[in-house]
């Protein structure tokens, strides 16, 4: 019986891979998707209505992203966990993620295998980080530093990080406003910030840095 499982809320914002993480967890004993969203504006109407045990999260949204969804949550629902799910696979992420107040982080490469027991930590309030990942973080811990191509872009808020990344991707100013629901000022602040965080010169610097960031890391 479903009252018997624990009601997973799941808020990705591509339609397929949703659909295909839905019959995932229903396919697992003890879990049910009690509902989806593709947006945190979209999930939060949804959880004040159906209180689900646990929220699992993609990090990049339309709009505010994983990482703000996650915040509002604990804020308003603290008894709620969440595990985000990621394409990402670094540690820089991850460390943002529990920041913000997740409870775990899974690499969407990862969540086939690993799922039940992610979200089984998570809703027991055990963290939960993706091999990879924890190992990222054991080494980050064992050199007492993060990794040095990390150390300037750590300084980035995690809206900024947003904008960085978009900037990589070659979005410009109206691009970025219209894909985070800010305005176009706004998202030139938070540019001339970045710009004086990596100690770039000027907005071409910032677009050929973001360019080589997102090279590595690519979402």
């Amino acid at each position: 019986m479903s009252d018997t499982k624990k009601r997973v809320f799941l808020v990705d914002d591509h339609p397929v891979l949703r659909k295909g993480l839905v019959r995932l967890i229903d396919s697992k004993p003890g879990f049910v998707v009690c509902g989806e969203a593709s947006t945190a504006v979209d999930a939060m109407a949804a959880i004040r209505e159906l209180e689900p045990h646990l929220v699992v999260a993609d990090i990049g949204l339309p709009g505010a992203s994983g990482i703000e969804l996650t915040k509002t949550i604990r804020s308003e629902f603290p008894s709620i966990p969440v595990l985000i799910l990621s394409m990402h696979e670094e540690a820089l992420y991850a460390t943002r993620a529990l920041r913000a107040g997740a409870t775990g982080y899974i690499a969407k490469q990862d969540a086939i295998d690993n799922i039940v027991t992610a979200l089984q930590h998570t809703l027991d309030g055990q963290r939960y980080l993706s091999p990879g990942i924890a190992a990222q973080l054991q080494q980050n811990s064992a050199d007492d530093q993060l990794v040095s191509s990390h150390d300037l872009v750590n300084l980035l808020t995690d809206r900024e990080l947003e904008i960085f990344e978009l900037i990589g991707k070659g979005r410009d100013v109206r691009e970025i406003s219209k894909a985070l629901n800010v305005s176009p000022k706004t998202v030139e602040t938070h540019r001339t910030n970045i710009k004086e965080k990596l100690k770039l010169k000027n907005s071409r610097q910032v677009a050929r840095v973001a360019l080589q960031w997102f090279t590595q890391h690519p979402s």
